[in-house]
């Protein structure tokens, strides 16, 4: 869920397609030209993961009360805040360290996504198996994300007109009706209706990347035949 500092990064078509793009690039402009100057692309990358630990407490101490949720909105909050700076103020102030900022960056990704799944997982809302069919989707789609960056020079940052930043606002908002519906028992058995959400995320993540990889798989067929390596 990063802005990424790659050392091939003038070389990678960054696809980047989501609704809020425009509107998100535009105020992370506007905060890189206000940052203070002891702010390092370093410290926000470690607020992102502040950010994710913040998150992950909130979920599972909402099995104590469901105010903790507050803690886990905020947090995805101070996530998206040094997520999304470290890469865009690297390159506002032209510091990039292009091969340890990619590294680094990707490294933090799934170490975040790890907490927040995994707190949704142990909140008393989502079942961890269904919290896991989740957390596998989303990893398998950033192993096609890195694979293609490397094969086809293109880094795709979005799927469906949606990015990391209209991710986030859909679990916030998730979070917020978790604190308005309760814990109670849904209308699926053992299955809570925030559980067929989640997981239903999850079958949709693994579905675009098994159709994706069969697109990218074909294209490369096409390309290498095309160059007479078939």
């Amino acid at each position: 869920m990063t802005d990424q500092r790659h050392d091939a990064a003038t070389t990678l078509d960054r696809i980047q397609q989501n609704f809020l793009a425009r509107s998100e690039r535009q105020l992370l402009t506007w905060l890189c030209a206000h940052m203070p100057r002891q702010v390092t692309p370093d410290l926000l990358t470690m607020l992102g993961l502040i950010g994710a630990l913040m998150t992950f407490i909130g979920y599972t101490a909402s099995n104590v009360g469901a105010s903790w949720l507050l803690l886990a909105i905020l947090g995805y909050v101070v996530q998206w805040f040094g997520d999304s700076m470290d890469g865009s103020l690297a390159r506002y102030r032209r510091i990039e360290r292009p091969s340890y900022g990619y590294f680094i960056d990707h490294s933090c990704d799934g170490l975040v996504t790890l907490l927040i799944l995994a707190g949704i997982g142990l909140s008393p809302y989502v079942t961890m198996d269904v919290a896991l069919v989740a957390l596998a989707g989303y990893l398998l789609l950033s192993i096609h994300a890195y694979l293609s960056a490397r094969v086809l020079g293109e880094f795709k940052l979005s799927y469906l007109s949606a990015g990391p930043t209209e991710l986030r606002l859909m679990l916030i908002a998730l979070t917020v009706m978790m604190m308005v519906l309760g814990d109670k028992p849904g209308l699926f058995g053992r299955w809570s209706g925030f559980d067929i959400f989640v997981g239903t995320v999850g079958v949709i993540l693994i579905i675009l990347f098994v159709g994706q990889t069969l697109v990218t798989g074909r294209r490369l067929a096409a390309h290498e035949a095309a160059n007479g390596r078939g």
